[in-house]
C-alpha cells in the first residue's frame, strides 16, 4: 500500500523538477569589468534578484566585457549573444534619438537617485521612446546614474584658462560641448581606452566619475582631480532586454524581471554615486593625487554654460533628428527631475526606499501583457 507521506514527497519532488526544467537562464552583459558598479553591483544583484522575484523561474549568467563591450551592445542584443545588456544610448544617438534627448541634458544633473528615477519614468511613459526601442528590438527596464562628473587630469585645472588646449576624454556629446566651449579638445573614446590614452600622453585627462580611479585603474595615471559641476552620466538602459527574449516570457515573468531590475538599478546608483566616490577619494589620497579647488570664476562660468543646455538640446533634437517638440519634452523631463528630487531628499537617497517608490509610481502602473510588445 502506498504511504501518503511518500506520495506527497514524490509529488513535491516532481513539481520541483518541472519548475527547474522550465527555468529560463538569461545571458546578461554588463559590458564592464567586475570592479565597475555596473558589473559588481548592478548585474551581480540583478542575477541574485531574478530567482527571488520569479520563484526560481528566471536565473541569469553574466558574460564579461571581453565578450560584449559597450560599443558592441547593439549587435549583441540583436543577435542574442546577450539577452539582457547594459545599453548606453549616447553611444548610439542616431538609433535612439528620443532617449538620447535625456542624455543631452546630462550636465544638468545634481542628484543621482532622482535623475535615474526621472529618466525611468520618462522613458516608460514616452510613446515615441517605446516605439523607437521596439523598432530596434529592445525593451527598457530602467535607468541608473553616476555621481557628479569631475575633471581627472595630468595637469592642474583651476581656472578657465587652464582648460585651454587640454585634451580630455568625453563620454558623450554634452561633455564634448563643454570642452569645446572652454577651449579644450574633446576626445570621443570608450571608457575602456582612457587608461591607455592617458598613460601614453595621447590625452591629458578625462571628464568622468571619480569612481573611474578605481573602476578603470585611473588612479595609476592621474595626478589631479578638480571638482566642478559637470552633471552625471544619466542616459542609460541598464537592462535592455531583447524583444525576442521578452516576447517568450509570460506577463508574470516580465513583471518579475522588472522588479529585479528596479531593485538593482537603485543599488547600482547608490554604489556609483555614494559609496564608491568615497573609496576613490581615499585611493587618490593614498596615491598622492592632488585635489584642486576651482576658482569661483570657473564654477560660475560653467554654471552659466549649463544653463544654456536645454535650449541647445532642443535645437539639436530638431536639427539632427526632426524632433520638433523638443522644448516640451525637455520641460516634461525637468519636471520629473524636480518631482524625484523631492522624493530622494525625503528618503535620504536610500536605495531600497527609492526602489519601492519607483515600483509604486512607475512600474506598478504598467500592463505587462502589452509593455514592450508590438501594438
Amino acid at each position: 500500500m502506498l504511504n501518503f507521506k511518500t506520495l506527497t514527497t514524490g509529488l513535491a519532488l516532481a513539481a520541483t523538477l518541472v519548475v527547474a526544467a522550465e527555468a529560463r537562464d538569461l545571458r546578461l552583459a554588463p559590458a564592464a569589468p567586475p570592479a565597475h558598479p555596473a558589473n559588481g553591483v548592478m548585474y551581480t544583484n540583478f542575477a541574485k534578484y531574478l530567482p527571488e522575484e520569479s520563484d526560481g523561474r528566471l536565473t541569469g549568467t553574466i558574460i564579461g566585457p571581453e565578450v560584449v563591450s559597450l560599443g558592441q551592445m547593439k549587435d549583441a542584443l540583436q543577435s542574442q549573444i546577450a539577452e539582457v545588456g547594459n545599453l548606453l544610448p549616447l553611444y548610439f544617438p542616431a538609433d535612439f534619438p528620443n532617449m538620447a534627448l535625456t542624455g543631452e541634458l546630462s550636465l544638468m544633473g545634481t542628484n543621482s537617485q532622482a535623475t535615474a528615477a526621472a529618466v525611468t519614468e520618462y522613458m516608460v511613459f514616452c510613446e515615441e521612446c517605446q516605439k523607437e526601442m521596439r523598432d530596434f528590438g529592445i525593451v527598457f527596464l530602467g535607468s541608473g546614474a553616476s555621481d557628479l562628473y569631475e575633471i581627472l587630469s595630468t595637469k592642474p585645472v583651476k581656472t578657465a584658462e587652464d582648460l585651454q588646449g587640454l585634451r580630455l576624454r568625453s563620454g558623450g556629446a554634452p561633455w564634448g560641448r563643454f570642452a569645446e566651449h572652454f577651449g579644450a579638445v574633446p576626445a570621443q573614446m570608450s571608457v575602456f581606452d582612457q587608461f591607455e590614452a592617458v598613460s601614453q600622453g595621447v590625452i591629458d585627462g578625462t571628464m568622468a566619475s571619480i569612481a573611474d580611479l578605481i573602476s578603470f585603474r585611473m588612479v595609476e595615471v592621474i595626478d589631479y582631480v578638480t571638482y566642478v559641476p559637470m552633471g552625471m552620466y544619466q542616459s542609460t538602459s541598464n537592462f535592455a532586454t531583447s524583444t525576442m527574449t521578452w516576447d517568450d516570457l509570460s506577463p508574470e515573468d516580465r513583471a518579475a524581471m522588472v522588479r529585479a531590475a528596479n531593485r538593482a538599478n537603485t543599488d547600482f546608483t547608490h554604489r556609483w554615486a555614494a559609496t564608491m566616490p568615497a573609496e576613490a577619494e581615499e585611493a587618490a589620497k593614498e596615491a598622492g593625487i592632488e585635489f584642486v579647488e576651482p576658482d569661483p570664476s570657473l564654477v560660475e562660468a560653467i554654471q552659466e554654460f549649463i544653463a544654456t543646455e536645454p535650449v541647445t538640446a532642443a535645437e539639436l533634437a530638431s536639427s539632427n533628428f526632426g524632433i520638433e517638440d523638443g522644448e516640451e519634452r525637455i520641460a516634461q523631463f525637468l519636471e520629473l527631475v524636480d518631482k524625484w528630487t523631492a522624493v530622494a531628499e525625503e528618503v535620504d537617497n536610500d536605495p531600497v526606499a527609492m526602489a519601492e517608490r519607483i515600483q509604486a509610481e512607475v512600474w506598478d502602473k504598467v500592463d505587462y501583457a502589452t509593455y514592450g510588445t508590438a501594438m
